[in-house]
């Protein structure tokens, strides 16, 4: 099978299974021994305590069950790939890490590990960030599970960024109808948006995420630690939908912003690890209540509507957290013209994604194409289309079928020459 960026197929690196008579639980499985430190991960800790030579313990957030879906926990801390075995479960005998090609050596290191616990353990390369949610990656990704005998008692392993979250949850939601999946997300956009809260999905030309569905995880590890070998750039985008859990939810998140903006661009800042946890809770309190996006969970699309549509205008080129900038942008400008929010938390927005390097403006004159893709917004009914605005600093609510003209003069607001 061909890649979906045109090369060669991704591999899938294959471990020895260990062939057991009897479903006993493997020697080294045991939950009353608790996490161990993995190959995967650094040996110590630079959060840890003097006294022990551990990190602190993680913080749990817990996601309500609904509409049929079992509860879990995200957990936030350092090194916290001993915690998998626990979630995985006696059950399971295969396990699958889904990881991107830029995390070979991380796939490969906890494929290993995992085998050297007596699971079958497989790991699959799928292509870097959007390229890999497509249904031909899909696809190849059912064929691995196929070969590899893996049953509804088995687990998905999803490691990587929000794109690869995204896929492996869909491709664990659709193989069998459904077997369990855990979220290993490694940057910020994975922790504190693509990992919570059970959406998974790929990409068609029509648009992003239009093939998807709602397929909650057995739980989430949010290793802080991975944070710090990411790339600026890709820790400022998902400071995007930090900065969104600020606006819809938690001010308290602005403030820590604002008072260093600076540090707040940085894994080691001083308040990376609360700006992550409240985002996440931000989220974990929406999505507990709403799984499937019928009622308020809808209010997690700010800034999303046009940020989508830019994304499908750039081919995916553009970073989600970039789009989702200047669709918050543009989302404040269109509610300071509509009445409903005040002059300054709309120029707060400014002020808050300057600071941390995000962008504000997209071309002008791509501005009829962004509005045909915008029709095709999950939030649109009929041909109505659908914003989520704010009435207030923490006060989002829908804006529906807005006047086409102040539209066109919110996006005149954001346009670059």
């Amino acid at each position: 099978m061909a890649r979906a960026d045109g090369g060669p197929p991704p591999p899938v690196h294959r471990g020895r299974p260990r062939h057991r008579g009897h479903r006993r639980p493997h020697p080294r499985r045991g939950r009353a021994r608790g996490p161990r430190r993995t190959g995967a991960e650094e040996s110590v800790s630079e959060n840890s305590t003097p006294e022990t030579g551990r990190a602190p313990a993680p913080t749990r957030i817990a996601i309500g069950g609904t509409e049929g879906s079992a509860p879990y926990e995200v957990l936030v801390g350092h090194h916290l790939l001993g915690e998998l075995p626990a979630l995985i479960g006696e059950k399971a005998q295969r396990v699958a890490v889904i990881h991107p090609e830029a995390l070979a050596e991380t796939g490969e290191a906890l494929r290993a590990d995992l085998a050297e616990q007596g699971y079958e353990a497989i790991a699959i390369q799928v292509p870097n960030a959007e390229e890999a949610k497509t249904a031909e990656v899909a696809a190849y990704c059912w064929t691995a599970l196929g070969q590899s005998g893996f049953t509804r008692t088995d687990v998905v392993v999803g490691v990587g960024g929000g794109a690869t979250t995204d896929l492996a949850g869909f491709v664990a939601a659709t193989w069998l109808r459904g077997v369990r999946w855990i979220a290993v997300p490694t940057t910020v956009l994975g922790m504190v948006d693509a990992a919570v809260g059970g959406k998974t999905g790929i990409n068609t030309a029509e648009g992003k995420n239009l093939v998807g569905s709602f397929h909650p995880p057995a739980g989430v590890l949010c290793d802080l630690a991975a944070l710090a070998s990411l790339p600026v750039h890709d820790f400022v985008s998902g400071l995007a939908e930090v900065t969104k859990a600020g606006f819809i939810a938690d001010p308290v998140i602005l403030d820590l912003i604002e008072s260093d903006p600076v540090a707040a661009r940085s894994p080691e800042g001083p308040h990376t690890a609360e700006l992550i946890v409240r985002s996440i809770r931000v989220k974990a309190e929406v999505v507990s209540g709403d799984l499937k996006e019928a009622g308020r969970r809808e209010i997690l699309n700010y800034g999303h509507t046009l940020g989508h549509a830019i994304e499908k205008n750039e081919r995916y080129a553009w970073r989600h957290g970039a789009a989702v900038s200047v669709g918050m942008h543009f989302a404040a400008e269109l509610g300071r013209l509509a009445g409903r929010l005040d002059d300054a938390t709309a120029d707060r927005h400014r002020a808050v994604l300057e600071a941390v390097g995000l962008p504000l403006g997209y071309r002008g004159d791509q501005w009829p194409r962004l509005l045909e893709n915008m029709k095709l917004d999950k939030k649109s009914r009929g041909n109505l289309l659908r914003f989520i605005v704010l009435d207030g600093l923490a006060k989002p609510a829908v804006l529906e079928g807005p006047d086409p003209a102040v539209l066109l003069a919110a996006y005149g607001e954001i346009a670059k020459d």
